[in-house]
């Protein structure tokens, strides 16, 4: 089975413009995220939009493709990119252009979910732990998952999902596993095409969640489990907190 990574990457962004040519310990974001996926699947490639992040990516020796400009939505990008550049590729892996620390073994582990022939679309979770305590557990940006016995995506909220009744707030992640979402997710070449011509739906439209229109289509999502922890950059903030984080990686 052959793996394509591609990275969809935009210039413009309502919280942070320029977020992929944004530079972190002396290399652009973008950069970043190429380099960490390059080498782990059979071939990575940028899909952009803007012709700054393309010449930008040509000239650290990354492989990029241009797309249209009016996709609402990563997966949509992906999907274009795909048609130009993919075929002959069994699985597409959509990695988030602002995941400069996405692991080789998030994707060993995405990849492990096609294991299984029955997987259409797979994705990651990280288990919350105590020490994160209920202020990461509430946070609405950061999704959670319920998972059945067998690892697949039951429902996906930002709204802390399940409700353990009877007991404080403050005891919850001491009495039950709850996941949060790593936004890493990988399609068979043929899914990838169905999904982006459905249409929005109702559970994607209230939580502003793509993948509950999946879900509400009747795809099953494979869930694989990271224990490590991501940075993604979303704010001029989350840059500086980054930086921060390289700096501790290279004592």
């Amino acid at each position: 089975m052959k793996f394509i990574g591609i990275i969809p990457a935009r210039y413009a962004s309502t919280r942070f413009p320029a977020k992929p040519l944004a530079m972190l310990g002396g290399k652009t974001v973008i950069q970043r995220v190429y380099e960490q996926v390059d080498g782990v699947l059979d071939e990575a490639c940028v899909a952009t939009d803007d012709e700054r992040i393309e010449a930008a990516v040509k000239a650290f020796g990354g492989k990029v493709v241009m797309t249209s400009t009016s996709h609402k939505s990563g997966t949509d990008r992906v999907q274009e990119a795909f048609e130009k550049v993919g075929r002959g590729y069994d699985v597409v892996v959509n990695i988030q252009g602002d995941e400069p620390f996405i692991q080789p073994s998030q994707l060993e582990a995405v990849k492990a979910c096609f294991e299984d022939e029955a997987t259409q679309i797979a994705t990651l979770v990280k288990p919350f732990t105590e020490a994160d305590g209920w202020e990461a557990l509430h946070n609405p940006n950061s999704p959670k998952v319920v998972v059945d016995g067998r690892m697949n995506a039951l429902y996906f909220s930002r709204s802390v999902i399940p409700y353990l009744r009877g007991v404080e707030k403050e005891e919850w992640l001491k009495r039950h596993t709850y996941y949060k979402h790593i936004g890493l997710y990988a399609y068979r070449a043929e899914v990838l095409g169905e999904i982006t011509r459905l249409p929005q739906s109702a559970l994607e439209l209230a939580e502003s969640l793509e993948q509950l229109r999946w879900l509400e289509s009747g795809y099953r999502i494979k869930v694989g489990i990271t224990h490590t922890e991501t940075i993604g950059i979303d704010t001029p903030e989350d840059l500086e907190r980054a930086e921060k984080f390289l700096q501790t990686r290279k004592l």
